[in-house]
């Protein structure tokens, strides 16, 4: 076994490099925007903005001066220009309790303070004036509002400002979250009587808005459509002119007491062919609420089949010079191969992303991802230098775009499978469930981070969620999986079986689904199915053992951790 990205690479590879080894970095704890209005983020999504301008303003100072020890006289005099010596001191020391205060949640302490000098730990804290290294945005100014505060301060922002501006590697505002296909919701059309027409529009919005939440996608919503469909006839040739990817055209029927939506996505980058259709039915006296639900209902289920039809396209017509964008397709198709080779690919190709977006939250989130598999598959050692880089990646993908609920939900699983660090974990997957209620993947993650909190009812209820969201995820052979951890873990033995013989017909390559199964068995007593079962496992992963079933568990109650691992012996692993 191997404990390094590096040593994975195919014959012949030979990934970029990242610059500083992502490994020996601490966990992010702070995201600092100096560009524009300033912001500050905790790691799990939540505003940390102090309050009053000046502790802003004396968090941009440290920020600026990552780990250096700044004298106090000297911030003092900077913000309190004019005001004697005792009172400047004193307003620092009180500035510096609010900022104190606002930051504690985010754990250790991020100020280092004597008393003579303050300093920002720069370990823990991205900051974009710091941190990124590609060409200015054009109209991004430095703390644009933060001018008038003091005149000792004033002189300060503007050499920032212009230091800043100068040519050279400089900074910039963190890259928007990747955009990938331009989709186009126009209205719904109506047929039949006893329907209000507002619902045509309002509808179609309710759409737009749960596709908006998916970071990758853009969408053009129904009023644009509309409008654009006045000028050129047709909703067809107005996605066109408004260079739309993918357009959703839907219908409504009434029937008697029954409401009929039908649904249609069409590529307009190829014949304009229909590439997937919906049917959904429902009880006219739903109507209330159906807006909402039908939403939920078609968003769930397009996101993968969009990210199937893009993921198709990336690995028929690789572009020679592909984007970012380009290559995180093709990875992540290459991911969910489960073949080893394949796989190592995929890791080579989401460097390559990085490279070529070093800013890309979508890129970094994916490859803490890959980590996941990399280390469950037993493809490298679970050692903690690799742990650390998975972690790294996983907490820059959130600092980046701290509204992305992909990168918060993959963070999470990171946090809860690798470093067991389940409390947080759960937080990140609250997060990212409340950004994206439509997001199945998070739905997965958090329920398996409840079941190792040990709130397992609560977990089947989120996997249930999952299942009725996206009933036919391109992924069910991995978020399928996860039901048979509190199945297991609540005895329910048999259930758990099922799951596992589903699971493993699917994907024969993934390791992850045989031990839940083969401890179930064990506590069957199902010697012999157990013994085919646990070769598969070892011809897959083949220093799977009892000790390091017991280091993997994220499992937090000591009655399920034994429950498990009893399992296993029962089943013959030693």
């Amino acid at each position: 076994m191997v404990g390094s990205v590096s040593d994975l690479a195919p014959t012949g590879a030979s990934p970029p490099p990242l610059g500083t080894p992502a490994k020996s970095s601490p966990r992010l704890l702070l995201r600092l925007v100096l560009f524009g209005a300033m912001e500050a983020w905790g790691i799990g999504g939540a505003s940390v903005l102090p309050r009053s301008r000046k502790a802003r303003a004396l968090l941009a100072i440290l920020a600026m001066a990552p780990g250096q020890p700044l004298p106090r006289a000297d911030l003092a005099a900077l913000l309190w220009s004019g005001r004697g010596e005792e009172q400047r001191r004193g307003s620092l020391r009180q500035t510096l309790h609010e900022l104190q205060d606002v930051l504690a949640p985010l754990g250790p302490p991020l100020l280092i303070t004597t008393r003579d000098t303050v300093a920002l730990r720069g370990d823990v804290v991205w900051t974009d004036a710091i941190e990124l290294d590609r060409t200015l945005s054009p109209g991004a100014t430095f703390l644009s509002d933060m001018g008038g505060l003091d005149p000792a301060f004033d002189h300060w922002l503007a050499e920032q400002r212009r230091h800043l501006h100068d040519p050279g590697p400089t900074a910039i505002l963190p890259s928007a979250a990747i955009r990938g296909a331009r989709i186009g919701v126009p209205p719904i059309h109506i047929q039949g009587a006893g329907i209000a027409p507002h619902l045509s529009h309002a509808l179609a919005q309710e759409i737009s808005a749960a596709l908006a939440r998916f970071r990758w996608l853009f969408v053009t919503d129904s009023a644009s459509l509309a409008a654009a469909a006045q000028r050129y006839g047709t909703e067809e040739e107005a996605a066109r002119a408004l260079g739309v990817d993918l357009l959703l055209t839907g219908t409504l029927c009434s029937d008697a007491n029954r409401l009929r939506f039908s649904f249609r996505l069409t590529d307009l980058r190829e014949t304009g062919s229909t590439v997937w259709a919906e049917r959904l039915e429902r009880d006219a006296a739903d109507m209330p609420g159906l807006r909402d639900e039908i939403a939920s209902a078609i968003v769930a289920r397009l996101d993968p089949e969009i990210l199937r039809i893009e993921t198709h396209r990336a690995g028929s017509g690789m572009a020679t010079t592909p984007s970012c964008y380009d290559l995180l397709l093709r990875a992540i198709v290459a991911i969910h191969r489960i073949d080893r080779d394949s796989f190592l690919a995929a890791g080579i190709w989401l460097r390559e992303a990085m490279a070529l977006e070093p800013n890309c939250a979508a890129a970094h989130a994916w490859y803490a991802y890959w980590h996941i598999f990399l280390i469950g598959q037993g493809w490298a050692d679970d050692s903690p230098p690799l742990i650390a880089e998975a972690g790294f990646h996983a907490s820059l993908a959130v600092a980046l775009d701290p509204l992305d609920a992909h990168a918060l939900t993959v963070a999470g699983h990171v946090r809860a499978f690798l470093h067991h660090e389940v409390e947080d974990a759960a937080a990140l997957h609250d997060r990212a469930v409340a950004l994206n209620p439509n997001l199945a993947m998070a739905w997965v993650f958090s329920g398996l981070t409840q079941s190792y909190l040990g709130h397992h009812e609560d977990a089947l209820r989120r996997l249930d969620r999952y299942a009725s969201l996206a009933p036919f995820h391109p992924h069910a052979f991995y978020f399928d999986a996860a039901r048979a951890v509190p199945l297991l873990y609540r005895r329910r033995h048999e259930e758990a079986v099922e799951v596992g013989r589903m699971v493993t017909a699917m994907r024969p390559g993934f390791s992850y689904p045989y031990k839940t199964y083969l401890a179930a068995l064990g506590h069957l007593g199902m010697q012999e199915e157990a013994a085919e079962v646990r070769a598969k496992l070892l011809a897959i992963e083949p220093d799977f053992c009892i000790e390091k079933a017991l280091r993997r568990t994220p499992a937090q109650r000591p009655e399920d951790t034994v429950h498990y691992i009893e399992g296993l012996r029962r089943a013959g692993l030693t």
